[in-house]
């Protein structure tokens, strides 16, 4: 359960809040040496200004592959090369815009819930499996899918309050 809130808590850093943030870069791909990399596989990335961040390329060969798949990564960025270095302005938020951004981390939310619930699911098999082999009894499998259920509900909750805390930073003007 854990590991889908790190999950999701990565995929929110994906988004933009309208402050410059290394991590709106990262789910980038970059056709670099025959195969597709992640952009940090090739680039370095920092936030160099509030709103800007720059790209340092390593291989001056892929400056013009790195800056047109920031441009074709639909997060509405218009990079501007210079040299080995891609300097990337970060744009003010239109309210449409933030409303889509809402819109995708409540889906990175319902996600992050899912993936919960499937470790929920397969706790209570285990328990049940427990049961039916004889290791526990049918006292024991209420109070642990009782237990289960109070851990995946603190899940839940925690999933709630980042979207919540992300949402309140993407609305914010």
């Amino acid at each position: 359960m854990q590991g889908a809130i790190e999950s999701f808590k990565h995929d929110l850093a994906g988004l933009r809040s309208g402050r410059a943030s290394p991590a709106l870069l990262e789910p980038i791909r970059v056709e670099a040496y025959g195969t597709v990399n992640p952009i940090t596989q090739v680039a370095s990335i920092t936030a160099s200004e509030a709103r800007m961040l720059s790209v340092q390329v390593w291989d001056r060969t892929l400056v013009a592959v790195v800056d047109k798949a920031i441009r074709e990564s639909g997060l509405g960025l218009n990079p501007m090369p210079d040299g080995q270095v891609i300097r990337v302005p970060i744009p003010q938020l239109t309210e449409e815009r933030r409303n889509e951004m809402v819109k995708m981390a409540s889906k990175y939310a319902e996600a992050a819930k899912v993936a919960v619930r499937g470790v929920r699911r397969d706790g209570m098999d285990k328990t049940k499996n427990f049961e039916k082999n004889g290791d526990i009894s049918k006292d024991d499998v209420k109070d642990w899918s009782e237990e289960i259920q109070k851990v995946t509900d603190q899940f839940v909750k925690k999933i709630d309050e980042i979207f919540a805390e992300k949402e309140r930073d993407i609305k914010q003007v």
